[in-house]
Formats: structure tokens, C-alpha cells, sequence
């Protein structure tokens, strides 16, 4: 499903020997970004990678014909979130922390991720609407349907700049609350946007968990924060409280840090454009 080789960044992911744990008793993986900056054949793979969540490289001169701008103009002028507009900023942690963990739950939990939130957005300073990432699992090597098939739906939050933390990893879990109800349309878009891609074999992977009352199937829940090490607190972080989520038996959290975060975010959505 995943190519891992898009994913090589990943190898700059420092896992915590020990996670924490929330109020609840709840462990919460952490990992440090360390990015090499000399790794110059990693910078460029996972800058191609995160543009084509954006726009496909094969579609990139198609799109941008008639607009009289290069590959770099078309994608920083009308793609991409904007890096000095009022909301363009925020979008541009947002869409990074989702990526990001989509990532991950493909490299580190095996899930396969449809990526299709980006593409077609009408509005580039907005975030997509839905469930921030979903993630599927086959128990058979064949994709038929198992009663041990999984559906991960996770949320995200960020907070890639400043001194003082804030509870981004009580945000993600209190906003997934709202997954269960939006877990229907996500599928569903999920699956149209697939099919207008003519990806008919991922369309029914997608399919294959929007029945689960004749197709049934295990759901699990995810929430995560993505930190710049400025603001990086495991104390604060161990005061999040799971209890009351409506599916905290098979709820898991993650968090990511790294220094500089944003100044990451920003070069990265540069060098996707300048590499295009």
C-alpha cells in the first residue's frame, strides 16, 4: 500500500524510550523531529512527496496552463496555504501536523491513508473539512472484508511557534469526539475524490468500511499534537484526560517535537515549490 520510500523522512523520528501518560493512565508515544540539513536527497524526496498532496506532479502543467505562471508561481500563488496572509500560516501548521501523522500511521501503525484532502481544496487559506486523517488496516492479504479489518479516524492539532504551551493534545482528543458522526461523510468523500482520480481499487478499499453494520469492523481513534521543542511541556502534555471520549478504550495518542518548527514548515512548502 505505502511506499516506504516517500516516507524516508521519517528516519529522522526520535521515539521516547519511555511515553508519558495521561491522568487516565493513557500512554502517549512521543517522537522528536531531528531533521539532517546535510541529507539533501531526504529534504528533496519529502519535499515531493508533501507537494503532490497538493497537486500531482504528472498534473502540475496541465493545471497551472493558461495562469502565465512557472511551476514555483502557480503552486506558491494559488496551491499552496499562503506564508504571510492573516490565515495562511495557521492552514500551513494545520495541513502540515495532518500529513505528518498520516505519515506516520502508515510507517509506524501500518495503516494505508487515503490522501486526497488537499488537492481540492476551493480555498488555499483553508483548512479541509472532515476528519483530519483516516487510516485503514486488512487483516487479509486479498482486501476482502474481515470482521478484524480496522478503521482508524484521527484528529490533529499544532502549535509550532512560541514560549508558552498550550493543550493542543486535550484539543485533538476533545475534537475527536466528533468523528463518529463525521466518519460517514469523510469515507464518502474520501471515495468520491478517488474515484474522480480514476484510483477505482483504493475507491473500494475506502468502500469496504462505509457498511459496517452488514461489513462490520474494528474502529480505533487517534489524536495528536505536533509541538515546536519551545513549547514542548510532558507535564502539561500528561494532564490530558481521555475518560469521557466516547472511544477511549481504543483511543491512541501521539506527539511530535522539534526545534524550529515552523521555520521547518515554511522551508519545506518553499522547497516543494522551488523543486516542482
Amino acid at each position: 500500500m505505502a511506499s516506504k520510500k516517500n516516507l524516508i523522512h521519517l528516519a529522522w523520528l526520535q521515539k521516547a524510550a519511555k511515553p508519558l501518560a495521561t491522568v487516565d493512565g493513557k500512554a502517549i508515544d512521543v517522537w522528536e523531529l531531528v531533521v539532517d540539513p546535510a541529507d539533501q536527497a531526504a529534504l528533496t524526496a519529502w519535499s515531493a512527496h508533501f507537494r503532490e498532496h497538493y497537486c500531482l506532479d504528472a498534473r502540475l502543467d496541465e493545471l497551472r496552463d493558461g495562469t502565465g505562471l512557472s511551476r514555483a508561481e502557480y503552486l506558491t500563488q494559488l496551491v499552496f496555504p499562503a506564508a504571510d496572509s492573516k490565515l495562511g500560516p495557521g492552514v500551513r501548521s494545520g495541513d502540515f501536523a495532518e500529513i505528518l501523522l498520516a505519515d506516520i500511521l502508515e510507517d509506524q501503525f501500518g495503516f494505508w491513508v487515503p490522501r486526497t484532502r488537499y488537492a481540492h481544496k476551493s480555498v488555499r487559506d483553508e483548512s479541509a473539512k472532515g476528519t483530519d486523517v483516516l487510516g485503514l488496516k486488512f487483516a487479509r492479504p486479498d482486501f476482502a472484508p474481515s470482521p478484524d479489518d480496522i478503521l482508524v479516524v484521527a484528529e490533529s492539532k499544532a502549535q509550532m511557534s512560541g514560549w508558552k504551551p498550550h493543550p493542543r493534545l486535550q484539543a485533538a482528543v476533545d475534537h475527536s469526539y466528533k468523528d463518529a458522526l463525521r466518519k460517514s461523510e469523510s469515507l464518502n468523500a474520501a471515495k468520491c475524490r478517488l474515484l474522480w482520480e480514476h484510483r477505482r481499487e483504493e475507491a473500494l478499499w475506502v468502500q469496504r468500511f462505509q457498511d459496517p453494520n452488514d461489513r462490520p469492523y474494528k474502529m480505533q481513534s487517534g489524536a495528536a499534537a505536533m509541538f515546536c521543542s519551545t513549547v514542548f511541556n510532558p507535564g502539561d502534555i500528561g494532564k490530558t484526560d481521555c475518560k469521557s471520549h466516547p472511544n477511549a478504550a481504543h483511543l491512541f495518542l501521539v506527539v511530535v517535537h522539534s526545534m524550529d518548527f515552523m521555520t521547518l514548515v515554511h522551508a519545506l512548502y518553499k522547497s516543494a515549490a522551488d523543486e516542482a
